[in-house]
């Protein structure tokens, strides 16, 4: 009978302990949950499409541009999940940087060839073309777009889609978004607007670091804005709001390139990014890049005491010692930092960015490098000099916080699509787009332009527009519209406006001259490449004649850096023996003398050159 009582009451103590402590977890828990909600179950653009909207694409060709990111909530394939289904006829796919399986290191050339699995072609918008080109999209009616972006202007998805728009409007094509969430966040915008003058991938779409929309709202935006007029659609996903970060949406994370392995890289990749161009690692060839950074002369120790002295919201700093594999200081034993986020949506990521590069600047002025690519980087050619200039960050900040706002309240917030929206500005409704041909009006004296006016109504129904009741009016003393063909007249820069029955659209306009500054070239592993900068993009024709190809280049003078004639001996190339170049008359030639009579010869895209690869 004691044993009996005894162990009656242990029994009693027992479930009392077990009740307290259950009821501690569960306010515990509950704190917890207040403190951090339940992640999302954002449904992705690819489920939505599928279950709702494949009417979009019946009886039509279809071109998926997607890379191993474009999956469904239980990981399968969109490039599967097509194919397979019955009611989509799929023709060919477009793979970005990094190939369509995201096999390929930052910026490596990626060759286009036959899919295994489908037997589709598989053509590269990161070889010698970004755009597009006729041949590819010749059995396409309508291009698919699904890629997971990360939030930041110098990642290169947002452009593939950009010229992927280009393209569609150039050709007649439908472009279809299957949205994905902005990885980041897209409450945050952050970072100057970039500048026309430090473009290079980017094409004409300019904007900053951090500009928090996901790609249907860029793509939304880019319609509108750029006049390209097509008919766009875009698969909304379901539940995304715009204060999440990836790490709330419930969705499986796959990473979007080899250098961007977890979220927490990808939530650092827009500040950290911006130590590159200089001479610290960004921890590439390291298992935490964008997370680790240093230089072999750093003093680990005294560059977090003054990081963390910068009291720079949202992360932490420790001490860290690590060789990097490849990259930047491939071998040699870095010093720095590693970067630890405590709180994403607390992080001004360009200021982090900034600070860093401060900081090292401070710790030792005299080792302290930063390339004049920086400007191409950042966007804004100011922020290099500032920072030679030992500058305070938020003085940097402050240069270009006007001309952000103005970009945010008068452009971006016209275009999103998921709330909460900022300011009381209510979601985009559709409406009509119309868009002018060509994209790039860019002349010289003498040449005159044929324009079309072609777009959409909000349904995405084509226009039936006659061209010959557009209204054109000119701002700035360039030039005359008449019958359709532009007729520049004086040199300058202006802007064409087109309207039809109430709806306008905007291009602008450069007439000048055609200078050829420089002629320089680099041979690669699969090409050699041969660039001819300008002070502006033209019109230009290539010929192949004798085992030469021939550039001419109309209504063009000499920019001061070369000789009248000359030639260019290229003595480790494969392919190209040298070129021979000339003015004459106004006129440029340019002859690529080939050590093959049969090679293959590309000319991707780049602002302000005329880009010649020949392959190897």
């Amino acid at each position: 009978m004691k044993h009996r009582w005894s162990w009656l009451l242990i029994s009693i103590v027992s479930i009392s302990v077990f009740l307290l402590i259950s009821s501690t977890e569960t306010k515990l828990t509950q704190a917890a949950k207040a403190d951090h909600p339940p992640k999302g179950n954002v449904v992705p653009g690819i489920e939505v499409f599928l279950e709702k909207h494949l009417d979009w694409v019946k009886n039509k060709r279809v071109g998926l541009i997607t890379n191993p990111t474009g999956i469904n909530r239980q990981l399968e394939s969109d490039i599967n999940l097509l194919y397979q289904n019955n009611d989509v006829h799929l023709t060919a796919l477009f793979g970005p940087e990094h190939g369509i399986r995201g096999d390929r290191e930052a910026g490596e050339y990626v060759e286009s060839y036959i899919d295994e699995e489908t037997g589709l072609p598989v053509y590269s918008l990161y070889g010698p073309t970004w755009k597009p080109t006729e041949e590819m999209v010749e059995d396409v009616d309508v291009l698919l777009f699904d890629i997971q972006d990360i939030g930041s202007n110098v990642y290169t998805y947002i452009y593939t889609l950009g010229f992927a728009m280009e393209a569609a409007a150039e050709y007649d094509k439908e472009l279809i978004v299957l949205d994905r969430p902005n990885a980041i966040g897209g409450d945050r915008v952050e970072g100057p607007v970039r500048d026309a003058d430090s473009v290079s991938f980017m094409g004409r779409f300019l904007l900053p670091v951090r500009h928090g929309m996901t790609v249907g709202e860029l793509a939304t935006m880019w319609n509108h804005e750029y006049g390209l007029g097509i008919d766009l659609k875009v698969a909304k996903m379901k539940g995304w709001k715009r204060t999440m970060h990836y790490e709330d949406t419930g969705l499986p994370w796959i990473q979007p390139s080899p250098n961007i392995p977890t979220p927490t890289s990808a939530d650092l990749y827009a500040g950290t990014e911006l130590v590159e161009d200089t001479n610290l690692t960004t921890g590439l060839g390291t298992t935490k890049p964008f997370e680790l950074l240093g230089a072999p002369w750093l003093n680990a120790e005294d560059f977090v005491d003054e990081l963390r002295n910068r009291d720079i919201p949202g992360v932490r700093f420790r001490s860290a010692y690590f060789t990097p594999q490849f990259s930047k200081y491939k071998g040699e034993l870095v010093a720095g930092v590693q970067v630890h986020v405590d709180d994403p949506q607390a992080i001004n990521l360009v200021a982090l960015g900034l600070h860093l590069v401060d900081a090292m600047r401070d710790q030792n002025p005299g080792k302290f490098t930063i390339d004049t690519s920086y400007n191409q980087l950042i966007g804004d050619a100011n922020v290099r000099e500032m920072i030679l200039q030992n500058q305070p960050v938020d003085k940097i900040i402050e240069g270009w916080q006007d001309e952000l706002e103005y970009w945010k309240d008068n452009v971006r917030n016209k275009y999103l699509l998921y709330p909460p929206y900022p300011n009381q500005t209510p979601p985009y409704k559709k409406q009509s787009v119309l868009g002018i041909l060509p994209l790039d009006i860019e002349v010289a004296p003498g040449e005159k332009i044929n324009l079309t006016v072609h777009g959409v109504d909000e349904n995405g129904e084509d226009l039936d527009i006659a061209q010959n009741e557009v209204d054109w009016q000119i701002e700035g003393d360039i030039g005359r519209v008449e019958n359709g063909v532009f007729i520049p007249t004086e040199q300058g820069e202006g802007t064409l406006i087109a309207t039809y029955n109430g709806i306008s659209v905007e291009r602008n306009v450069t007439v000048d001259t055609n200078i050829i500054k420089n002629i320089r070239y680099g041979v690669h592993g699969d090409f050699t490449r041969t660039v001819f900068d300008l002070n502006k993009n033209t019109q230009y024709d290539i010929e192949k004649e004798n085992r030469r190809l021939i550039l001419h280049v109309p209504h063009a003078e000499n920019g001061g850096e070369l000789e009248e004639s000359g030639e260019i001996t290229i003595s480790n190339s494969p392919v190209i023996s040298k070129i021979e170049y000339q003015f004459q008359e106004g006129e440029f030639k340019a002859d690529l003398y080939l050590k093959e009579e049969s090679v293959i010869h590309e000319t991707p895209y780049f602002s302000n050159r005329i880009v010649i690869d020949v392959m190897h």
